[in-house]
């Protein structure tokens, strides 16, 4: 083949990957998107805080079942090939979303509606397991190797647009929709994952199957038990917990951290209109999306490890004074009650609780956990000061003294002493928001623009499906995906909004050291 046809060709692989891999991602995020009105949907027959954590736990049900996703289908990606089994994926996940998007209410038929949705999260978890590596894999091995960071740097994009892409359809939808979004407009993003599919899956079968599979398979150099060769043999297992530990950990908390977390800070924390903090959000993704090819491009000339340790670095050291920022740009008046109103409570330790709960079936009733809840969802900070045993619950707001049994009185004085109930939009600046976003985007590029080719790079191609999902998958699927809820208690319990942050931090800081220590730079290594 020329060296012009060879381009072309490689090019049809790249943007036909890359596309596929897009409207995976969207199907799998639209969820995360649309949690609140889910919840209102499906758990309706529970309490509102409850419904929302059990929303939030099927969101999280896809994450928790990736690494198992990976195992499946990364074994049969190494028997079978590259080719088939993402096409297997992508019609797993794009029939689970259709489905959602078809399912009954609570209302309708009961216990059995969230039943289903968690099921068909759980499938959509399966599939995305084995998409990744798949897409990733089939390009890395049809480019050349001067180029392989760039051309696996377009599948680094197609989770960030798979998320772009969800937020644009629900903005659109909601706008059309108006009113009746929440009551059946939500729908309409889901069923358009039919046509989604049908488009993935016409360009995927027009595809031939990577030529590394094909002459290891003509060879007889392929593994006939991948999961055994990848994680019962010292010397790879040992490549697969040095992926995890040195790259993949720190870039899921990154990525979480720079797009959900910053989200669910902007309209959870900051108290920021939703289609507001949905704007500047995807405003952020487009002005940080071109740097996930900079990098990869970049990774080609210098390597990958520096870029990646670098962002990590970066992550860990300004996460503070970046969140910080957000608040005082996008609720200043939230920020000015932080330094000027001090807000304690005083209760018996042993009344108050760790309030993580993570499947919605613990009550936490003392007065101690009642108002330091109603604080929490208000964005109050605040201290707990240990009082006498038996000695009851009281907060003090400025000088301001309460009964911590009445929230509904606690709230209302964190109001008058200048906690804002929302943000005034008025106050908001959208250029330095914007700006300290796409900052943060900036560091997910860093860390994730790269990861692509070197986790290909780092294993052999008899067992490299295998071996490369799994490490992905438990990074991004239990340490990134599980970083809002855990964040979230981590607030909850210090009464400092920041404190969450400590969370992707301390990763991203394991991360540095475990890369600096263990991982090897792989950039123009053969993949034969």
């Amino acid at each position: 083949m020329s060296e012009q046809g060879a381009g072309k060709g490689t090019a049809k692989v790249v943007l036909a990957s890359s596309l596929g891999t897009v409207f995976e991602w969207y199907d799998f995020y639209l969820y995360g998107s649309l949690a609140a009105v889910i919840s209102r949907q499906f758990f309706s027959g529970v309490n509102e805080t409850t419904a929302f954590i059990f929303a939030l736990l099927a969101f999280a049900a896809g994450f928790a079942v990736r690494p198992f996703g990976a195992l499946v289908f990364g074994r049969i990606g190494d028997l079978v090939g590259r080719k088939y089994t993402f096409l297997i994926t992508i019609v797993i996940m794009g029939g689970a979303t259709f489905a959602v998007g078809l399912l009954p209410s609570y209302a309708s038929i009961g216990v059995a509606a969230p039943i289903i949705l968690v099921v068909l999260r759980l499938l959509q978890g399966l599939a995305l397991g084995g998409e990744y590596g798949g897409a990733a894999i089939y390009v890395a091995e049809h480019a050349p190797p001067e180029k392989r960071g760039l051309h696996t740097s377009w599948i680094q994009t197609t989770a960030t647009l798979g998320l772009f892409l969800s937020l644009v359809v629900i903005l659109v939808t909601r706008h059309v929709t108006g009113p009746e979004f929440d009551t059946w407009g939500w729908r309409i993003p889901f069923l358009l994952s039919a046509i989604l599919l049908a488009v993935s899956v016409w360009i995927r079968l027009s595809l031939e199957e990577s030529p590394v599979f094909r002459r290891m398979k003509a060879e007889g150099r392929g593994s006939k038990a991948p999961i055994k060769e990848s994680f019962g043999n010292w010397s790879n297992a040992r490549l697969v917990l040095i992926a995890l530990f040195g790259a993949v950990a720190g870039q899921a908390v990154v990525w979480y951290a720079g797009q959900f977390y910053a989200l669910f800070f902007l309209t959870q924390t900051l108290k920021v209109d939703a289609t507001t903090a949905n704007y500047l959000m995807a405003a952020a993704l487009v002005l940080g999306t071109p740097f996930f090819i900079l990098f990869g491009w970049l990774s080609d000339k210098i390597g990958r490890k520096p870029i990646i340790l670098a962002g990590l670095a970066l992550a860990a050291l300004t996460y503070f004074p970046i969140f910080e920022g957000l608040t005082r740009y996008a609720n200043p008046a939230l920020a000015t009650a932080r330094d000027n109103v001090e807000v304690v409570v005083s209760a018996d330790p042993l009344t108050c609780s760790f309030q993580f709960n993570p499947v919605g079936t613990a009550a936490f009733e003392s007065t101690c956990d009642q108002a330091r809840a109603a604080l929490s969802r208000a964005s109050v900070s605040f201290r707990t000061d240990s009082a006498p045993s038996g000695a009851p619950t009281t907060v003090r707001v400025g000088d301001v003294e309460i009964d911590g049994s009445d929230t509904a009185e606690v709230t209302e004085a964190t109001r008058n002493a200048g906690y804002p109930a929302a943000a005034d939009p008025a106050e908001l600046r959208w250029i330095p928001v914007l700006l300290l976003l796409t900052l943060l985007m900036i560091y997910v590029t860093m860390v994730y623009g790269p990861i692509a080719a070197l986790l290909v790079e780092i294993f052999p191609p008899r067992i490299r499906y295998t071996s490369m999902s799994l490490p992905y998958h438990i990074g991004n699927g239990w340490f990134g995906g599980f970083l809002p809820s855990v964040s979230f208690a981590l607030v909850a319990a210090s009464g400092d909004i920041y404190y969450g942050l400590w969370y992707p931090i301390v990763i991203a800081a394991i991360t540095l050291v475990c890369g600096a220590l263990f991982l090897r730079e792989t950039k123009g290594q053969t993949l034969e």
